[in-house]
């Protein structure tokens, strides 16, 4: 379908609309500013203007801040199905206004790398205008005060400074995107694990903090409006769980984020504008840790409007938990939400070399790491906010372009020439996550692990700046695509045996398509694989398998009503199944992972424990044994095994966790009465799992040993234990 462009003359700072118009032909803007509408030609987006008017004394008396006219191009949604090269299931009554946008805020630096994003033509096009081409109508950008150390180099992460928003929200407002302005309150990344005073705010008082936190919203939102940016919301912090700016006091917390509403508040008035105000938050897996947050929130009297949350599905639990928190949001606390950060992989490939942030071990297995499986999660993520109802205002995908500056391959001949110039420009221009220039200012995180975009798989460009189709989804959340029905996926088959057990394989496979639907075929397993494998022992084993394509005429799969056209015949014969068969141990601890509700079997000694729910802490399952506290964490942990068969054993855990302090000292402890052997450990970051193991130990004539876990760490050490297990060998 062809596409129209429509020219709208805005004058920023007025609160009007901008973006793609709607399904059926209704418009998502509104066309108060709709003089000197003009059709241009196909291709004259590229060509555009921007005149600058600067705010004029008068303008400033009367309350109001022309910035910067902006010559808005528009583009439309599509009136019904479209083919295309990915399924996208439409979103029934999804709003004309939902919020469909992404966080592009490393654009600037990856440009000045010499990364080049492409159209679908496969021409060189400017990212914004590809944006808004698929149905993008919101962009957010990230603020710190101060990413520079004391001679001007950039701490990395795109150097998010506030003339950078400004330039990134200009642009946006270019092609009809609002702006979603997130200020960290720091001069680097802020998150749950990390709310870093700026540097000119070290020493202050909470009150002038505040005032000065006030100061730099006002100052720096007016620059942003002023440059002519579309700001329609403002993060007042992000991540803010556990602080904001250094201070993790409720009471001192209320402060700033007072201040920074009371600044946007100002900012709003003073320039016509209607900006909404977000706090924003993560790990809603913990529904009631985050309805928590929320009334504290109401407690504090906190003057807000949007409840943001975080939602990555490798860490935060399901789509449906998501809407339900959601849903109980609104309807407790009567604010709106909105999904402010979002992505998963289109690959598990690397392409920079900087090692990405999600891997193999991270996919979920309703989300291939394909192009497919990619949409089909955006897709569910507006869905799920869509299903709260008028108070679901939207969702923002993280970082879709923040691409390799030189591509790199593993294995290349030329591999590690790309990677050192690739480090040189990380360097210079600040477009990896972080530089080594932030070590300083952040020597625990930016100090140690310092690189290039962990983001890349993420993207929905391919690492050389062509758009995916996956960028398609946000123009066909409305009416959904057409597309010709193709093999996405062939999960492994997992088949769990006990020792001694026999293997019963499946007689078919249940293949993924790209219509989300699956069809279960018939299948032929590799009978001396099968049979080479010793069940009297624990382990893993891969066996290969053929599906058995009928002949014409003949049923071709278990499900008769559904036709095997011959494309799909040939995927399947070039893509055998594989089945992996686990000959499991048996785990001799008594509730190993701790989803039984009886622990009585634990003796747990010391400070700072508890049994944990939150699939995302735990190495399985929904529980483990969490532990944190102010003070000094000092606890054991242990489990004592009777009646257990003379012989060798091996004893082990999985843990996560921080900030156990330079002093710390975490150890596994295996006891037969007789011996005590040890395995010293220790906690690396979340979700980066240790796996201690004592092996060799000797189990006498009495059966009786005692294993277990000690944690000596630091005030305000956390983590979780999880999965203990004890195999006879």
């Amino acid at each position: 379908m062809k596409r129209n462009a429509k020219y709208y003359m805005a004058l920023a700072g007025t609160g009007v609309m901008l973006g793609l118009t709607g399904c059926g032909g209704q418009s998502s803007v509104q066309e108060a500013s709709s003089e000197a509408e003009t059709a241009p030609a196909e291709g004259d987006a590229a060509e555009e203007s921007v005149e600058g008017s600067g705010q004029t004394n008068e303008n400033a008396e009367n309350g109001q801040n022309a910035g910067t006219q902006i010559e808005a191009v528009l583009y439309e949604l599509p009136a019904e199905p479209e083919e295309a090269g990915v399924y996208v299931e439409p979103i029934e009554n999804l709003p004309e206004d939902f919020i469909r946008g992404v966080d592009i805020s490393s654009v600037l630096a990856e440009e000045a790398s010499g990364v080049v994003y492409y159209n679908e033509q496969g021409e060189q096009q400017d990212l914004f205008q590809t944006l808004a081409q698929n149905g993008v109508n919101y962009i957010r950008v990230r603020v710190w005060n101060d990413p520079y150390d004391a001679e001007g180099n950039s701490y990395g992460g795109g150097g998010n400074d506030t003339a950078a928003a400004a330039e990134i929200g200009r642009r946006a407002a270019q092609y009809g995107m609002k702006l979603c302005v997130d200020y960290h309150y720091s001069d680097f990344w802020a998150d749950p694990s990390k709310q870093m005073c700026p540097k000119a705010w070290e020493g202050m008082s909470i009150e002038d903090k505040a005032a000065a936190l006030g100061k730099f919203t006002e100052e720096s939102l007016t620059e942003i409006i002023g440059a002519g940016a579309q700001v329609g919301m403002v993060q007042i912090g992000n991540e803010v769980n556990n602080g904001i700016a250094g201070e993790t006091d409720w009471t001192k917390r209320r402060q700033l984020l007072q201040a920074g509403s009371a600044a946007v508040r100002e900012v709003a008035a003073q320039t016509g504008n209607d900006i909404q105000v977000a706090v924003h938050f993560t790990d809603i897996s913990d529904q009631k840790g985050t309805l928590a947050i929320a009334q504290k929130l109401e407690d504090k009297e906190i003057d807000y409007d949007i409840f943001a949350v975080s939602y990555y599905p490798f860490w935060h639990g399901t789509i449906e938990n998501l809407t339900e928190t959601l849903q109980k949001l609104t309807e407790t606390y009567g604010k709106k939400v909105l999904v402010a950060e979002n992505s998963y992989p289109y690959t598990t490939a690397d392409g920079d070399g900087s090692a990405n942030s999600i891997g193999e071990d991270d996919i979920l297995p309703q989300y291939p790491a394909t192009v497919q499986g990619q949409t089909n999660e955006i897709r569910d993520v507006c869905a799920a906010v869509a299903d709260v109802g008028s108070a679901g205002l939207g969702y923002f995908y993280w970082e879709p372009a923040w691409l390799p500056v030189g591509v790199w391959e593993e294995g290349a001949a030329d591999a590690g020439q790309v990677l050192e110039q690739n480090k040189k420009t990380w360097e210079q221009y600040g477009s990896g996550w972080a530089s080594s220039y932030a070590s300083a200012y952040d020597p625990k995180d930016a100090g140690v692990y310092y690189g290039g975009s962990s983001w890349d798989n993420q993207a929905v460009f391919d690492f050389y700046g062509q758009p995916l189709e996956s960028l398609k989804v946000f123009k066909y959340l409305h009416c959904g695509t057409i597309v010709e029905r193709q093999v996405e996926s062939i999960p492994v088959t997992e088949v769990n045996v006990s020792l001694d057990g026999e293997i019963e394989m499946p007689q078919t496979v249940e293949v993924a398509f790209n219509d989300r639907t699956t069809l279960p075929v018939a299948v032929r397993w590799d009978e001396a694989q099968l049979a080479a494998i010793d069940t009297s022992e624990g382990g893993e084993y891969d066996v290969a398998g053929e599906f058995v394509i009928m002949q014409e005429g003949e049923e071709n799969s278990a499900d008769s009503d559904i036709i095997l056209t011959d494309e799909v015949i040939t995927m399947l014969s070039e893509t055998p199944p594989v089945a992996r068969i686990t000959v499991s141990k048996l785990n001799l601890i008594a509730n190993s992972s701790f989803e039984e509700s009886d622990t009585s079997m634990w003796e747990i000694n010391g400070n700072g424990t508890d049994f944990q729910d939150k699939a995302a802490d735990a190495h399985s399952g929904n529980l483990a044994l969490h532990f944190w506290s102010n003070d000094e964490v000092k606890f054991t942990a242990q489990q004592t095994v009777t009646g257990l068969e003379p012989g060798v054993y091996e004893f082990g855990l999985f843990l996560q966790g921080g900030d156990a302090g330079d002093n710390a000292d975490l150890y596994i402890y295996a006891d037969n009465g007789t011996d005590s052997l040890t395995a010293k450990t220790g906690v690396t970051g979340w979700c980066n799992w240790q796996n201690p193991v004592i092996d060799e130990i000797t189990v006498g004539e009495d059966g009786t040993l005692t294993v277990g876990v000690s944690v000596n760490a630091a005030a305000r050490a956390w983590g979780t234990l999880d999965d203990f297990y004890l195999y006879k060998k």
